[in-house]
């Protein structure tokens, strides 16, 4: 070889078009060093942040699982201010409230934490003191936290009976029968980045989704949707093939998984004992979320309620999406999702869209007594069985490598972003982190 002869462009395959495999593509593709393909089983891009249009008058789509951002999410807030988005999300402050006994309580500052009326005012200045320890810590703690259980400890100095009435139902609805393994880091960092400024994109998540892949496929990128990977093995000589329905075999050099644990185990049969137990050992909750158009608004002003599990209410959270967002975007439609993390065995993802309202519907009585079935003009049924990862203590040495034990392969999931929990914000930061994985590895192999 003519020794003036640029080295060929390192062949990349992407699993997954989410907001992860996305922002990687698009941080490599900058470099010229790369050639990437990535490849979606789906028929949108977006991963667990892409949008429907439940009709065709919608101006905007919808995201099928609840999306906002907060003010400190800055990987993606840089991300969007770099592909030229910035001026499409915009910040707002809806009202957020707890639903306890039949009434909805906002705890969102602690002048109205100090009006909540079921707790003495010694029980609420404790309470308040917790998680603004927490939220405020100087230097926060959060691996000694990794080792500690957050029920036992938000017990103890929150005091039994706040953390009963309020916190414990909410771990129980997040997490079910988990809820006692769940570790503190897990709480904290849910404290520690809240806002009460939400932000939301005009044109909704998919607007941003579809302005990251338009600048991705600009850079020569190549995004295959309904392109499901079926298996991928690695090569004697180097390199891996990906096995695509319906294609003939694909070679690439490296290739970046985003995908669940549980089919990254089942993709990657050759993936050493070690490493594929690590997968299998990961538990996670599934999501169930059934958006609702109503003809008119079914609560004043909320945005956001929480619903704990004592309530017995057939849902975790409220979430009247046109309090925050107006509806004329939605061709005047009322919009509220109705979402519960639940077991991936739970009946709920079994049951029909049809089965699902009815037991749905006759809850919203409770925030709203004139509400009548006849209110509903339309309603969207969304599952995933991967949507929250379940972190129980010493989770942060349970976690897989990104990079994996066979070289050239890299695992990159919202299994692997704690202590943060999982979101768009920090999916840009993990597709971030594994480009620069990739770049880093090539140098060095490039010295080697």
């Amino acid at each position: 070889m003519n020794p003036t002869t640029p080295p060929s462009p390192i062949r990349v395959s992407i699993v997954g078009a989410g907001v992860a495999g996305l922002t990687a593509a698009y941080d490599l593709a900058q470099t010229g060093d790369y050639t990437i393909q990535i490849f979606e089983g789906g028929d949108q891009v977006g991963g667990l942040a892409a949008g429907f249009k439940g009709r065709l008058e919608w101006e905007w789509p919808l995201e099928k699982f609840y999306h906002h951002l907060f003010t400190n999410d800055d990987a993606i807030i840089n991300l969007t201010r770099e592909i030229g988005a910035e001026s499409r999300l915009l910040f707002h402050r809806p009202t957020t409230v707890m639903h306890y006994q039949g009434a909805d309580y906002p705890f969102d500052s602690p002048t109205r934490l100090l009006r909540f009326p079921h707790l003495s005012l010694v029980e609420k200045v404790r309470m308040g003191a917790v998680i603004a320890y927490l939220k405020y810590h100087p230097r926060p703690p959060w691996r000694a936290y990794d080792k500690i259980l957050a029920d036992q400890w938000l017990e103890r100095w929150m005091g039994k009976r706040g953390y009963h009435m309020l916190w414990r139902p909410m771990l129980e609805g997040k997490f079910g029968h988990h809820y006692q393994d769940v570790n503190l880091a897990w709480f904290w960092a849910r404290v520690y980045k809240r806002t009460p400024r939400l932000g939301y994109y005009e044109g909704g998540f998919q607007t941003f989704v579809d302005m990251l892949a338009a600048k991705v496929r600009g850079l020569g990128v190549v995004v295959e949707t309904d392109s499901p990977v079926q298996r991928i093995d690695p090569l004697p000589g180097g390199g891996f093939q990906l096995h695509v329905e319906g294609r003939s075999p694909i070679h690439a050099d490296l290739v970046l998984t985003t995908v669940s644990p549980g089919l990254m185990g089942r993709m990657v049969p050759a993936l050493p004992e070690d490493y594929a137990s690590q997968l299998h050992q990961l538990k996670s909750m599934g999501a169930v979320v059934m958006t609702i158009a109503l003809d008119r608004p079914l609560t004043q002003d909320t945005y956001w309620i929480n619903v704990p599990k004592a309530e017995g209410l057939p849902f975790l959270a409220l979430v009247e999406h046109t309090n925050m967002i107006d509806p004329s975007h939605y061709a005047g439609d009322h919009l509220l999702y109705l979402g519960d993390y639940l077991d991936p065995s739970h009946r709920y993802f079994e049951m029909s869209q049809e089965e699902l309202l009815a037991e749905f519907l006759p809850a919203l009585n409770r925030f709203n007594p004139d509400f009548r079935p006849d209110w509903v003009t339309g309603a969207w049924l969304h599952r995933a069985r991967y949507a929250q990862p379940v972190p129980v203590t010493g989770y942060e040495t349970m976690i897989p490598a990104v990079r994996t034990p066979l070289g050239g392969l890299y695992f990159a999931s919202m299994s692997q972003v704690y202590p943060w929990d999982r979101g768009t914000n920090y999916a840009v930061e993990m597709g971030r982190r594994v480009a620069q994985l990739i770049k880093t590895d090539g140098v060095q192999s490039q010295r080697a």
